[in-house]
């Protein structure tokens, strides 16, 4: 299992949907690659040194601003160009670099869906952790079946950190996607949003990696 596996997507088209202002907007997007796993605790510490209690469950607690600046790092330790210049809290995304960053929002529903209509990839029990497991933290990544693009755990285990803003013209609150492992089947679905102040950090949320930007992928920000 190589925790650093990234799969290249072919161009493409998702249509997002708000439910809290009840709009849909499609959303075309080039190709990019993105990690086949959620980011661990194993690549955490390889990277920034933190110790890793548990290398292969999704690394967790993490801020947005703290997603951000392991891209950065994990760029700078394989010699890629940073995708963000980082000045206190303000972000710039460099769509042009070729370094690790999050997906856009798009990105991320375009990869979990794998081509799929419906609110999942495949049956929940057997694609997802969920509050239906009765796990009390997340699980090993590659646990569960992947979907078609052979990414794993995008619904279910830990929710995933994506570059946009919830509502640029209410606050700063990022997006994070795909629900996790306490949550049941109504909030792990491919279409759900939900979103977080920044700073903050949750035991169910964390991160996967993408590359190769393009600005039509920078979604809401």
């Amino acid at each position: 299992m190589d925790l650093w596996e990234l799969r290249r997507l072919p161009a493409g088209a998702v249509t997002l949907r708000d439910g809290g202002s009840d709009t849909h907007r499609t959303v075309h997007l080039e190709s990019f690659e993105i990690g086949v796993f959620a980011v661990t605790e194993e690549q955490l510490a390889e990277v920034i040194g933190v110790p890793a209690q548990h290398p292969r469950r999704p690394a967790r607690e993490l801020s947005w601003y703290r997603a951000i600046r392991f891209c950065n790092a994990a760029s700078e330790w394989e010699g890629l160009d940073p995708a963000y210049s980082v000045d206190g809290e303000d972000v710039t995304w460099h769509v042009d670099s070729d370094g690790y960053r999050l997906p856009s929002e798009a990105e991320w529903e375009y990869a979990c869906r794998a081509g799929a209509t419906g609110p999942h990839y495949g049956p929940l029990p057997d694609v997802a952790w969920t509050a239906l497991d009765g796990v009390a933290h997340p699980q090993d990544v590659g646990m569960k079946l992947p979907n078609l693009h052979g990414l794993f755990d995008t619904l279910g285990n830990v929710w995933e950190w994506c570059w946009d803003l919830v509502d640029p013209e209410r606050n700063d609150h990022r997006v994070f996607r795909g629900g996790g492992f306490a949550d049941g089947a109504w909030d792990v679905r491919a279409s759900v949003r939900r979103g977080a102040d920044p700073r903050s950090h949750h035991d169910d949320v964390g991160m996967r990696l993408a590359r190769g930007a393009t600005a039509a992928a920078a979604g809401r920000a």
